[in-house]
């Protein structure tokens, strides 16, 4: 557990242009909150009934964020202010995985078992974006701000808007962690301009 913290911080670190130093990096609730959870998480692990969720509500108390005690995350996992995070109990989260502020990671309604989304590696979820139901995200995929996202994504992909729409990097594998997750690509305005300039071109010719 405390190996994982370690490389949690580093992600700190990494992402976060404003770290300058580890006393800084100790106030973030966002680490707050994955200490709590990886506590939480190893009594879960052992089937301790009660004090995994108590802890689980106690930091979401402190921090605004919430992580059921039985989601499974990686190590290098980075909530950036993080106010209104939710994860459910049966997400899955792979290494390298940047969350920001009002990120749900949740169920679809009250099925048993798997319900909550999996998540590849490399992965930025900005802002406001939901991911929702037993759905997949591939390695190395950017979920635009606010994007909703229902079905599964495959690596090295965008998605963006609502319902999350599919779009790939001019089919180039995304490479390493880009926290720009404003600037992204929309399919349906580039079939829009795509769709412009053929009635232009067709004018042109009339």
């Amino acid at each position: 557990m405390f190996e994982t913290l370690k490389h949690d911080i580093q992600a700190v670190f990494d992402r976060d242009p404003a770290a300058r130093n580890i006393l800084e990096v100790l106030t973030y609730a966002g680490l707050h909150a994955i200490v709590w959870y990886r506590a939480a998480h190893y009594l879960h692990k052992k089937d301790v009934l009660f004090f995994p969720r108590l802890i689980s509500q106690i930091a979401r108390f402190f921090t605004g964020i919430e992580i059921h005690p039985g989601a499974e995350i990686s190590r290098g996992f980075f909530i950036d202010h993080g106010m209104g995070v939710v994860i459910g109990e049966t997400t899955v989260i792979g290494n390298n995985v940047t969350l920001f502020q009002g990120v749900t990671l949740g169920g679809t309604g009250k099925e048993k078992g798997k319900r909550h989304p999996t998540l590849g590696n490399n992965i930025v979820v900005g802002a406001g974006a939901k991911i929702l139901g037993n759905i997949t995200i591939g390695n190395n995929v950017m979920v635009g701000a606010n994007a909703v996202v229902l079905k599964d994504a495959p690596s090295d992909c965008t998605v963006v808007g609502i319902p999350g729409r599919i779009t790939r990097k001019k089919g180039r594998k995304v490479a390493g962690i880009s926290l720009d997750h404003t600037n992204l690509p929309d399919p349906i305005a580039e079939k829009i301009k795509q769709l412009e300039k053929m009635i232009n071109e067709e004018r042109k010719n009339a």
